[in-house]
């Protein structure tokens, strides 16, 4: 699990120019391998020149630095559904340079999802979504390692699909996958980085039980259990107005990068609520709950139950 980078190193990593001060491509690289330089030597490989001028508006962040992007280089993510979600939440990764990213979807590309699945083209109809998407994101950056995972997920693979990965970033579309994901995830002590759009509305947080002396609370804190099925319509159902997923995973790519950095707030024991018709954010503290059945004072869940859940 990546760690947090001490405040210190935060501060001092970069003294190199900000935003809009590198006026010379060639100053430019030099000022940014002068300021990575300066950073304390750990046994990662040193970034090339290609790699520094891709990644320059990064290195220059005081809090992220050389040896920020280098974590994100190293880093390992799962997402969960390369759709509405998962879409800009893939292509951000990408593009910021996470060295590995996994996806998890069993489906194929159908014209209805191009209206908010930015990762898929009108020539990917037909396709399956790892493969669009996954091209895509290499287009973006060829930097980066795709790890297409054309199937459902369900309490038989979960376990093994998320033993690889750091943090894993959950964008499906129904509520079998989130608590499956949620309990797969408390077991094997990974972060959790979970969003939800439906119509004009979004929801975004962190959830990292084990990693919280009981600070923190896990999915199941919030929702208990998957509420009956004709009461959460899906929307296919409901509709989504496309910018609102985008305005979601977009944010989930944010903190999916905070928590490999190290950087900032997180969102674990917060929920983010967007109302997109009202232009609002709202955030909510959300203490664990010492009732609930997997991280409370006496759980009874003890195992990966099966669920017939998806990605979706």
């Amino acid at each position: 699990m990546p760690g947090k980078v001490p405040q210190s190193e935060a501060r001092t990593v970069v003294n190199g120019p900000r935003h809009g001060q590198i006026c010379d491509a060639a100053a430019g690289r030099a000022m940014l391998r002068e300021a990575m330089n300066e950073m304390p030597r750990t046994p990662r490989p040193p970034l090339r020149d290609e790699q520094i001028e891709r990644y320059a508006r990064h290195i220059v962040l005081r809090e992220v630095g050389g040896a920020g992007q280098a974590k994100l280089l190293s880093a390992r993510v799962l997402v969960i559904g390369a759709g509405g979600l998962g879409s800009p939440l893939i292509l951000y990764l990408a593009a910021a340079g996470v060295g590995t990213i996994g996806i998890v979807d069993f489906d194929r590309v159908s014209l209805s999802n191009l209206q908010r699945q930015i990762a898929h083209r009108t020539g990917d109809v037909g396709r399956l979504k790892t493969e669009s998407a996954s091209d895509t994101a290499r287009s973006i950056n060829p930097d980066v390692r795709l790890v297409p995972h054309a199937e459902r997920l369900t309490a038989a693979n979960a376990a093994a699909l998320i033993a690889d990965y750091d943090v894993i970033a959950d964008g499906s579309d129904n509520f079998g996958t989130r608590f499956l994901l949620n309990d797969a995830c408390y077991f094997a002590k990974k972060t959790l980085v979970s969003a939800a759009v439906t119509e004009f509305d979004g929801q975004l947080a962190t959830y990292k039980a084990w990693d919280g002396g009981g600070r923190f609370p896990c999915y199941r804190c919030l929702f208990p259990e998957p509420p009956p099925a004709d009461a959460a319509p899906n929307c296919s159902e409901t509709g989504v107005l496309g910018a609102v997923a985008g305005v979601m995973g977009t944010l989930q790519a944010l903190e999916v990068m905070k928590e490999i950095l190290g950087i900032g707030e997180s969102m674990a024991g917060r929920l983010l609520i967007y109302d997109a018709l009202a232009g609002q954010f709202r955030t909510l503290k959300v203490p664990p709950d010492p009732a609930c059945l997997l991280c409370g004072a006496a759980p009874t869940i003890r195992e990966l139950s099966v669920s017939g859940a998806r990605a979706g």
